[in-house]
């Protein structure tokens, strides 16, 4: 078979881990996510091997091997010459497991030759399949090559997300498995069978058992990997977003001024932010789209109606960008995100009104504003924001075009006064001095001043000469 998939390194990875163990006299398979979209037509971002073969003979069948979990029969097999981008393979034994009692990983597992029995401890059918890559090679049909014990082709076919065998048995295991139902669903555009979202309705309050580190990647799996707002909808109906963040849950209800959100409430205003990240004009990274899912997090605490003793008084969210951020801050403490992607995001929410000032800011102002770190994120969640309401995009069109005509250096060019050149001209150091650095970064930003000699003038004429008495 020659076309994309040989072409592509992992793939031809896993296929020679596959065909070594077969060789070894052991049963191996593609196993998971990878199978699941060969057979939805999509492209399969990495390739994972179920085999017969105990960790101990797979880690003595290849020359570079990583136990990651040996325990629970997971094994990496490393490809790669000094030359190439190693690859690493996950290799999983087969094998049936014991209790969940941390509600998490199984207190014992025992290994297994039996193929079946593997697949039947995994989530949900359309994750479930094995496919033997050979006869995949040979027939370029994926269902052909396919082994499927739960019914997940025709879950498949019918776009269901169904958990394998008893839901609350699945779901008890790992409480994570939840979070994982709804961002399959999202994705794939599929509906969670009923007994399923049952169980998770039932379930959705021990989601709290899972750490913080695996909720987050998992909500940022969400929204970063399409259907981000169908994903939110799903867990608000599901009874998990209450769990996980029941400071989104508030926005729902909260009413805006129509006359610049005639779309709806400040949920329904978020979640036409986070449909729209797949055309945003920068890429989803994870920090934009926490960043437009926050961006209003601040509204509902802040939320003024209309005084009726003020005719034409309309509705107000006094201070929601300082609450925001202080909510933001807390929400990603709690899921711990790390030092920078917290920075970005908090960022975002604290900035994302300044959109509304920028034709009328001064040159300094401006140039200070394009020097936010990742400053194209902050163009691209006011286009987010303003294409989720009113559909103005004058003020994204005046600061992309303004950003994009000057270069970086000129945003932020050498200071052409410092603390030393202050000191060595007779001030003495002291609260005036940020403000006369300022004063004479602002004057160079704004083309007032191009020398030091100016700045140095510049700084005497508004702050006085230095006291050379004293």
């Amino acid at each position: 078979m020659a076309g994309p998939l040989t072409d592509n390194p992992r793939y031809v990875a896993a296929r020679k881990i596959v065909a070594a163990l077969r060789a070894a006299g052991h049963q191996a398979y593609f196993a998971g996510g990878c199978v699941r979209d060969l057979l939805l037509g999509l492209e399969a971002k990495d390739f994972d091997v179920a085999t017969s073969a105990t960790p101990d003979v797979v880690m003595g069948l290849f020359a570079k091997t990583f136990s990651v979990g040996a325990h629970f029969g997971v094994v990496l097999v490393c490809s790669g010459g000094p030359n190439e981008n190693e690859i690493a393979t996950e290799v999983a034994t087969f094998r049936n497991d014991g209790a969940y009692s941390d509600g998490r990983r199984p207190d014992a597992v025992q290994f297994s030759t039996d193929a079946r029995e593997d697949v039947l401890r995994r989530d949900f059918t359309i994750n479930g399949m094995l496919l033997d890559p050979m006869i995949y090679e040979e027939t370029e049909d994926a269902g052909a090559a396919t082994l499927d014990y739960v019914g997940g082709r025709e879950d498949l076919a019918a776009g269901i997300v169904r958990a394998i065998g008893e839901p609350e048995r699945r779901f008890e295991e790992d409480k994570l498995r939840m979070l994982r139902a709804v961002r399959f669903a999202a994705r794939l555009d599929f509906r969670i069978d009923v007994a399923t979202a049952e169980a998770i309705k039932r379930l959705a309050p021990q989601v709290g058992q899972v750490s913080c580190e695996r909720i987050r990647e998992e909500l940022t799996r969400i929204l970063t990997e399409g259907g981000a707002a169908e994903g939110f909808e799903l867990l608000y109906r599901l009874g998990l977003l209450e769990q996980v963040m029941p400071e989104a849950v508030k926005m729902r209800g909260v009413a805006q001024p129509p006359e610049f959100h005639p779309e709806g409430d400040v949920w329904v205003h978020t979640m036409l932010l986070l449909s729209q990240l797949p055309i945003a004009p920068a890429p989803v990274t994870p920090t934009l789209a926490w960043g437009a899912l926050l961006h209003d997090i601040g509204k509902p605490a802040t939320f003024r109606a209309p005084d009726p003793a003020m005719p034409g008084d309309r509705i107000r969210f006094n201070g929601h960008v300082e609450v925001g951020v202080r909510i933001a801050e807390e929400i990603l403490a709690r899921l711990r995100f790390s030092n920078d992607d917290t920075a970005q995001i908090v960022a975002l929410v604290k900035n994302h009104m300044r959109f509304g000032d920028v034709m009328g800011m001064r040159e300094s102002t401006l140039k200070r504003f394009f020097r936010l770190p990742n400053f194209p994120e902050h163009l691209a969640l006011h286009w987010l924001d303003a294409s989720s309401c009113h559909g103005d995009l004058r003020l994204y069109g005046y600061a992309k075009e303004r950003y994009e005509a000057v270069p970086m250096e000129e945003h932020r060019p050498p200071l052409l006064v410092s603390g030393r050149d202050l000191i060595a001209a007779g001030y003495r150091p002291g609260p005036e001095f940020k403000a006369m650095l300022e004063a004479a970064e602002d004057a160079q930003l704004e083309g007032a001043v191009r020398t030091e000699e100016e700045a140095m003038s510049m700084i005497q004429e508004r702050f006085g000469r230095p006291d050379r008495s004293i």
